[in-house]
């Protein structure tokens, strides 16, 4: 079909697809793994910075003590938050680096500046500025990483499995997330917090994972679709032989080629040139690709304001002030609920994403999320006390309803890594054309990484009672919750189904009015698919009587 495979995918069964024996081989496999571990840098970040500032050694290292609660409360949302300021940055580039120098070449520069910022971080040397500037360098790599990783992944994995290799990435997010959250609560088990040691062997886990993917991307190719782009058709067809395991001359290859070149085709003549005036013409005064930038744009603003990056980055704090008391079992807590989202990341992928498909993936994941956050708001209004007042002990007949909010918790976390945080990357990767899939991805990163930097900014201060300028731990929980609920009203009506379309064929699904897409946009593309198939069929027809008629006349 001209779409592409549009069937539930059993990944267990991908022979079952009917695609060509080879497709899925080591070669996708070890190149999908090794751009995915990209997502990781946010995973590790998020996982460790709590843990680390937490650290008494790491506190007096910058004279934490001597300013007053208010100053302490900007310092270390500042600290936690200048890897995402840092990112803006690095999205706002990514584009340039990865249409000038390519998908593998911007990963190895990326992982170069990630080093860097984490060398300074560590070797601050007692000052406060350096801490601010290494994780405001090591952000410039980091901000890069949902740029080039999901790009790269989207451009050369089948159409059938698309949604499972880019969710790779979002799984590698929270392998990060549970290694540091492990690796903090092993080095204050083992280590102690009375050494440096305490924060720096968790922090070296950035520099681990930095190496490794550097050392990695002298084993991959550069992505076909980028070398068409760049008029590299012949290496292009290699390349993608190579991938897909099967000859240049096969006709499963040269049909993706033919693709790709196609389309590459009908943008430049549709915005007449390669300047950049006609890819900002293309990216916004054509109303299906505006449209697309709209759903981008949206996805990260609503998935960002949720509020489950914050509890991720915050969680030994938070779960300390649901009832969870001591160092230890706060660390302990946080580990557990990196592997439940661990779980729930790799659930979607092997089970949902390209089964049941991206939006109602994504709309059982605000569920959940919804019902926990709701619950959690509902409790610390209960239970005002917590949070706000100091060293404040849960009642006794409150303990069931404290536990249950702990776990909410959890399953907070699991809708998340089950909805918004999957199809953050996934829908930005596989919505645009090709000449404009690197900028808008890269616009769509720098929101992500605005909100992100706005919310874990804003969280400690909001978690304050009103008296010192808060809304208090159970206003913004209430304040999620009615972001979460929004989001989900906002998939039902305007995110259409991508899931098993071809990049090349995702322009269908935009045909009809802005208001119509997210409802009937999937039945139209459907129809066009059809119509298409008839089409090319009756050339071929065509095509065949034409030669049956020559040969008749040369007898």
């Amino acid at each position: 079909m001209a779409g592409g495979v549009k069937k539930p995918v059993n990944i267990f069964k991908l022979k079952d697809l009917n695609e060509p024996k080879g497709v899925f081989n080591w070669r996708l496999w070890f190149a999908v793994c090794s751009f995915g571990l990209l997502g990781a840098a946010r995973g590790v970040d998020e996982g460790l910075i709590n843990g680390a500032f937490n650290s008494k050694v790491f506190q007096a290292s910058i004279n934490y003590d001597s300013y007053n609660e208010t100053e302490q409360a900007n310092i270390k949302a500042n600290v936690s938050a200048m890897v995402q300021v840092g990112s803006v940055g690095g999205a706002l580039i990514a584009f340039l680096v990865c249409d000038r120098i390519g998908r593998v070449w911007a990963t190895r520069q990326l992982c170069l500046l990630w080093i860097l910022g984490i060398a300074i971080f560590m070797g601050h040397g007692n000052s406060l500025g350096a801490v601010y500037a290494g994780r405001f360098i090591a952000g410039l790599g980091v901000g890069q990483t949902p740029v080039v990783g999901p790009v790269y992944i989207a451009e050369i994995a089948p159409a059938s499995i698309r949604g499972l290799c880019t969710c790779i990435f979002t799984g590698c997010v929270y392998l990060g997330i549970v290694l540091a959250y492990f690796t903090n609560y092993g080095a204050q088990v083992n280590i102690g917090d009375t050494t440096p040691n305490r924060w720096l062997v968790p922090t070296s886990l950035h520099i681990i994972f930095a190496g490794l993917i550097f050392i990695l991307t002298f084993f991959q190719y550069e992505s076909p679709r980028f070398l068409i782009k760049k008029g590299k058709s012949e290496e292009a067809v290699k390349v993608m032989s190579h991938i897909r395991q099967l000859p240049p001359d096969h006709d499963y290859v040269v049909s993706e080629i033919s693709a790709i070149q196609a389309q590459h085709d009908e943008e430049m003549e549709a915005t007449m040139g390669s300047n950049w005036t006609g890819v900002l013409k293309e990216m916004f005064l054509i109303p299906n690709n505006a449209y697309r930038l709209y759903l981008a744009l949206t996805v990260q603003l609503l998935s960002q304001w949720s509020g489950a990056g914050s509890i991720t980055l915050y969680a030994p704090d938070l779960f300390a002030i649901l009832g969870i008391t001591g160092t230890q079992e706060s660390l302990l807590a946080s580990g557990v609920f990196g592997i439940v989202k661990l779980v729930a990341a790799l659930g979607c992928a092997l089970f949902l994403v390209d089964v049941i498909g991206r939006k109602r993936a994504l709309l059982i994941g605000i569920t959940l999320q919804s019902i926990a956050v709701i619950y959690i708001a509902g409790f610390l209004t209960a239970v005002p006390e917590l949070g706000v007042v100091d060293n404040y002990e849960i009642p006794s007949h409150q303990a069931a309803a404290s536990r249950g909010a702990i776990a909410m918790i959890f399953v907070s976390g699991f809708g998340w890594a089950l909805g918004w945080n999957s199809m953050q990357y996934l829908l930005t990767a596989e919505l645009f054309p090709l000449r404009i899939r690197a900028l808008s991805t890269s616009l769509a990163m720098t929101l992500h990484f605005v909100n992100q930097y706005g919310n874990s900014r804003a969280v400690p201060v909001l978690l304050l009672p009103t008296s010192l300028g808060g809304i208090t731990p159970g206003g913004t929980f209430w304040f999620f919750s009615a972001v979460t609920v929004l989001g989900g009203v906002w998939v039902w009506f305007f995110v259409p189904e991508t899931a098993g379309r071809s990049l090349e064929s995702m322009n269908r699904l935009f045909e009809l009015p802005w208001h119509q897409i997210g409802r009937r946009g999937n039945e139209d593309a459907d129809r066009l698919d059809v119509a298409l198939d008839e089409k090319q069929a009756d050339m071929l027809s065509g095509t065949a009587e034409h030669v049956d008629e020559v040969g008749e006349k040369r007898v």
